[in-house]
Parts: C-alpha cells; structure tokens; sequence
C-alpha cells in the first residue's frame, strides 16, 4: 500500500468517570476478580454519547470534516445510524457525510482506514457488557477515542502502511437478541490467530522498508493472543492491549491514543488489531506531535474517577431489575419536535439578540431583555463553561440512579439554562461550583432514547473531589 496523502492532525479520548472495583465484584460473586477496578460508563452514558465527547476534544482550533465514520459495538440504535446524533451533536455541516461501522471489533480499524483514505473524523467507542462474573464484566472497560485525519504536511503521526489478513473462524460472536457475547476456548483462536498477526505485521513492515519498528501496539477480543503475540514484533515499547482492557470498536483507538501521549517525535508505532482477521497499521510521528498530545492524557483520565456499588453498576447495566421510584415514568420523546429543535437539543445552540447581546436558552425570537423580534443570532455554548447559581436534589423524581440533581448554571459570556448534574453526588455541589454542558441521555422510554446536555464538574472540580474521596 502506498503511503495515505493524509494523517492524524489531532486525537483524543474519552473515558467515563465511575471506576467498579474488581474486589467488590468478586466479593459480592465469590470469584477471584483481581485488582484495581473497572472503568465503567454511566447510567446515562452510550457508546453515541461517549463519542460525543471523544470528538469534542479532537476537533477544537480545526476546521469541520467532511466525513465521520462511528465504530462501535454497542449501537444505541439499530435500523438508524448513530452517527447522525453524533454529526448533529457536533454542530458539523448538513453536507458532511456520517455513517456506521457497526457489529465488531474490527469495525474500529475499518473507521481508522475510511478515515486515513479519505481524510475525516474516525470515532471509535464502546460499552462492554458481560455477564456478572464473566471475563468481559471483569476485564472489559468503556471509552470512546476519536482521531482527525488531514493533509499530512499537518500531521501528528503519518500513516506509513496498513494491511490486512481475514479468515473465518468462531473465536467471539454475539447474536443480535443478546446483551453479552460468548466466545470459545481461548486457545483455539491463539492458535488461528498468530500467523495470521505475523503475516499481516510483517507486510506491512515490508512495504514500509522498516526492519523493526520502535513500538508495538496489539489489541484482540481473545485475552491469550494479548498474552503472547506481542513476542512475535520486538520493540522498544511492548503494549498488549488496550489500558481499559478488552473494549471493543475502541480498543485499537484507545491504545493508540495512549501511545500518541507517550512517543517521541519521528518514531514508529505498529498498530495490530487481531479480530477475525488482523489488521496491521504503521504509523511514524512527526515533530509536530509533542507540541499538539490531547490536553488530558488517557493515563490520568485512567488514575481520577469515582467509585460505582456493584449493585448500582448492575442495575445500570440491565442485570439487576430493581424496584423504580414510585413517580410517573417519562413518555417517549416525540419525532417532530425533536427534529425542529435539532440546533437547541443535539447542539446545545441559543441565540444571542444582536440588539442588546441577551443570551437566550433555549433560543427565542423575542428578546427577553429589549424585545427585539427576530434580531437574533445562533450562540452554540457546548464548549462553554459556567458556574452553579443554584441547585436542589430531587429524591423522589424518577431518574434510573436516584437522586436526581438539577442546577441553575449562569454561562460565562451570557445565557442561564438549568440542566440536569451528570456524575456527581449531591456533596460535591455548592453556589459558585464551576461546570460544563456535556452530552447525554436523559432517558429511554419507548424504545426512543432522549438525548440532551447535562452539566457535570469541570476537571479541576473533579480532580479536587475525587482528591478528598481518595480515588485520584
């Protein structure tokens, strides 16, 4: 293959703040669980909302793309493309193209190729679900990565090569009806995937002119090939696996995006993703890379968070049906008026009175402050911040992970709107606590999920708070 036009301009990751501890879980199901604990995504979170915010970070200071491509595993929908949630959440153009990869864990490296070919925005996020006590619950995580492909003159790390070698064989599947997958003994996929890791690797080093690269990356949804093959590529840097554990789609994003944090300039990282198949991608940073990491590495995303019960960690997932708050349930958002407030709900854009600046959330024709009709102005505040004017802890309100917190937030720059508080505990708010919109569901009635923005504490308020629990 010859070498792509584009490269990665810019990248960064997403992982949730609740943290389930492997020696909970294996107390609560008398099992050996191991150490450390679980990154695990919210009650509210999905692999569209956890996109979004993968996304958000990669594209601040760079133009919108063409193109998103969304790989997951775990679709919030299926018969629609959660892409569009994302493009819309994103504020991206109507003419901008967005599609699904769905189904796999190779669908992560087939959005990195569409990515790479045609330059645009490759999203890689998943939510792992297991059965209590499975591998998948005990070694899975949730996370999301995006990566902004560009003219490779701009680049942060060039595609230098890619190949791929397939094969059919039953290692990991899930039928469509089924929350968890399955897979067969491990040692049977070892053995059919080794030649085909050391088959795809060493073409790609070959069309490359590389004898051996500096860092190896591989990933694989079968534990004992992330155990041995690493041995197949000596390398400076050895990484085998993704830092969350197996996570589906975003595996191979979430370890590159590790290594991006990590690597010098002018160095090569062998990417090899082994899922029905192996795919096999070189990369070699430029000097443009130290001076444009993601502003929050992976590797302190991975040391903050917050601790999750296990029974609350179940009840999220599905596992655990318990009894709901004796309060209406929410009815099931309504198609028309959603798509009329497209800009208001997946944008999070007000308007701004061009007579006296007012700032109006959700957006209005008639200035509240001056009565100005129609002399408005979209003002998307997705990526603004603000501060708590006030706020009340609801206990009786319907909410999947009681209670439920709502806070008046006054923007910087213009615009009050009260929002819902996302990962916090009543505790840790106060007048004057500094927060930030962030994007995702409300809730799921009907068949229909509700999305809309949250404000959650910004990451020095996190940082600060989860100092004091003694979880950073």
């Amino acid at each position: 293959m010859s070498p792509s036009p584009y490269g990665i301009v810019s990248y960064a990751a997403y992982l949730p703040r609740h943290r389930l501890q492997r020696e909970e879980l294996g107390t609560a199901l008398g099992i050996k669980a191991g150490r450390g604990a679980r990154i695990a995504a919210s009650f509210d979170e999905d692999s569209t909302t956890m996109g979004v915010e993968a996304a958000r970070r990669a594209l601040p200071g760079r133009g919108a793309p063409d193109a998103l491509y969304f790989a997951t595993t775990s679709p919030a929908y299926l018969d629609k493309t959660n892409a569009a949630a994302l493009h819309a959440a994103l504020g991206l153009p109507h003419e901008a193209f967005a599609t699904d990869l769905a189904g796999s864990a190779r669908s992560g490296i087939a959005a990195l190729r569409a990515a790479c070919l045609g330059g645009g925005l490759a999203v890689l996020s998943d939510v792992r679900t297991g059965r209590p006590g499975s591998a998948d619950e005990r070694d899975g995580g949730d996370g999301a990565a995006a990566f902004l492909f560009g003219a490779a003159d701009e680049a942060v790390a060039e595609i230098v090569a890619h190949t791929a070698a397939t094969a059919e064989f039953l290692d990991r599947w899930r039928v469509p009806e089924n929350r968890a997958g399955e897979q067969w003994e491990e040692r049977f996929g070892l053995e059919r995937y080794l030649p085909l890791i050391e088959d795809a690797g060493q073409r790609a080093l070959k069309a490359a002119g590389t004898g051996q690269p500096d860092h190896v990356l591989l990933v694989s949804p079968n534990a004992a090939v992330r155990k041995r093959a690493t041995k197949l590529f000596p390398a400076r840097l050895s990484v085998s696996g993704s830092p969350l554990g197996h996570t589906g789609a975003a595996d191979a994003g979430l370890a590159l995006a590790d290594a991006l944090d990590r690597v010098g300039a002018d160095e090569t990282i062998l990417l090899l993703s082994a899922a029905d198949g192996c795919d096999a991608v070189l990369l070699r940073t430029t000097d443009r890379l130290p001076a444009a990491r993601q502003p929050e590495p992976l590797a302190g995303q991975l040391a903050a968070g917050r601790p999750v019960s296990y029974t609350t960690y179940l009840t999220w997932r599905g596992w655990l049906d318990r009894e709901p708050p004796r309060r209406p349930e929410p009815d099931r958002p309504a198609g028309p008026p959603s798509a009329r407030g497209e800009r208001w709900k997946f944008g999070f854009t007000g308007s701004r009175c061009e007579n006296c600046g007012f700032v109006h959330l959700p957006p209005a024709r008639v200035c509240k402050e001056c009565g100005a009709v129609d002399a408005m102005m979209p003002v998307a505040l997705a990526g603004a911040r603000g501060t708590v004017a006030t706020y009340t802890v609801d206990r009786l309100a319907y909410s999947p992970s009681p209670p439920l917190i709502d806070a008046v937030v006054d923007f910087d720059g213009g615009g009050r709107c009260t929002l819902e508080i996302a990962d916090g505990a009543a505790d840790e708010l106060a007048v004057g606590t500094r927060v930030e919109p962030v994007f995702r569901r409300l809730h799921t009635a009907g068949g229909v999920h509700n999305y809309f923005w949250k404000a959650r504490l910004t990451a020095r308020t996190a940082a600060d708070v989860s100092s004091r629990e003694g979880t950073g």
